[in-house]
Order: structure tokens, then sequence, then C-alpha cells
């Protein structure tokens, strides 16, 4: 889509369901900027996210993860590949890791193809009709992905969720959790331990293109 409105962030899982969207005005701004303007940890910092502790090769976690590129920083919440891996545990791990994240370039890939709007340019539209656009589509991709059984978190109408009592925003809980997230150390932890994990899998597919459908791709430039 040719317009004055960009994609600045998408999270999306194995399923192709698109579980957090951020769109704005383009220009100066790149995804570093962006990860400081988005709430999509605000949940974490307050402690009122649900649990998603793991373990890696017994070594536990408290946080999940997300994959990303390599302009992210260090966090603890971030596992990006290696721009030069030595060793063929890294080289693996580098596949997987690349063949994963394009789970995100598939769903808007889905989308566009679904959906005509999607292609044409829209530069008659203001901003915030092109949000409502990209909103209303990805709510509409998402229920699709639902009614066809692909989803892997099905919704439950008689699941009722944990309340939580947040912490105090600004308070020494919401500061040291901040923090943190931000610790290098723990970052290079959870990548090591998954590039050993990794290595000793068998059966992973490590083919960057998305089987049987090459149209389902996904072009920043169609977003700009």
């Amino acid at each position: 889509m040719t317009s004055n409105i960009l994609i600045l962030e998408a999270v999306a899982s194995q399923d192709i369901w698109i579980w957090h969207a951020l769109f704005g005005s383009p220009g100066s701004i790149n995804d570093i900027n962006v990860l400081n303007h988005s709430p999509i940890f605000n949940n974490i910092y307050d402690g009122s996210a649900p649990d998603s502790s793991f373990q890696v090769r017994g070594t536990p976690y408290k946080y999940g993860y997300y994959l990303i590129d390599g302009i992210y920083l260090e966090y603890v919440l971030f596992v990006k590949s290696f721009s030069a891996p030595h060793g063929s545990r890294r080289k693996k791990f580098k596949r997987a890791q690349e063949r994963a994240r394009k789970d995100v370039e598939r769903a808007f890939g889905d989308m566009k193809k679904r959906w005509f709007i999607l292609k044409k340019p829209a530069a008659y539209l203001g901003e915030e009709k092109l949000q409502e656009i990209m909103y209303t589509c990805i709510i509409l991709h998402n229920m699709i992905i639902e009614d066809e059984g692909r989803a892997i978190c099905a919704f439950n109408e008689e699941e009722t969720i944990r309340e939580t009592q947040p912490i105090e925003i600004g308070g020494e809980k919401y500061i040291n959790r901040r923090v943190e997230i931000r610790c290098t150390e723990t970052f290079h932890n959870i990548r090591n331990d998954l590039v050993e994990h990794i290595y000793g899998v068998q059966n992973i597919n490590l083919n960057l293109d998305p089987p049987d459908d090459p149209e389902d791709e996904f072009s920043e430039n169609d977003f700009i």
C-alpha cells in the first residue's frame, strides 16, 4: 500500500495469527524509537502479564521472548540471530531463527492476497482512516484463522482470566523489572542455550521459503 502510513511494529505467531500491531507516520522513526513508544511490554513492567516462564536445557527463564532482527537492543525478551555466525551450531540456529521470523511476513502476505484494498495506493486517505482499515483487516484475518481451526490458541468463552494486581508505575518493583528486562547477560544466556537446543533437534525445517505458496511474501515497501 502506497500511502502516508507505515507499519511500525507487528507480532505474529506460527499460525500467522497477529497478536500485536502498531501503526504511525513514517519519517525518521526507526525500530528502536518505535519500541520506546510501544505499549507491548507495559503488562510485563507493571506485573499484570500472564506467566510465560520456560526452561531450555534445564535452565529456567522468567519471560517468553520475541524473534527479532539485528537492529533491536539486547533485551531479555528478544532473541535475534547472528550477523556472521561461525560454526555449525550458530549457522543452524541462524537459519532456524530466520525461518520462524518469517511468520509476520507470511501473515501480511496472506492479508494482501485476501483484501484488494491493501494492494492499491491509498494516498487520498488520511492516517486515521488507514489505521482503521489495517486494524479491521487484522481483526478479520484473525477471525478467519480461528474459524478455519488453524489458531494455536483457540478462544474459549468459558475461560476466566486470573486477576492480577499491577504494581505501581514508577515504583521500586516497576523499575527493577525494567532493569531486569535489559540484562544483556541473560539475553546472551538464553540465545546460547537455544543455539545448543536447536543444534540437537534433528527434524527441523530450515527452508526459508513458505511451503506451497511462493506468493506469500511481504515487502515493507508495499506499506510505505
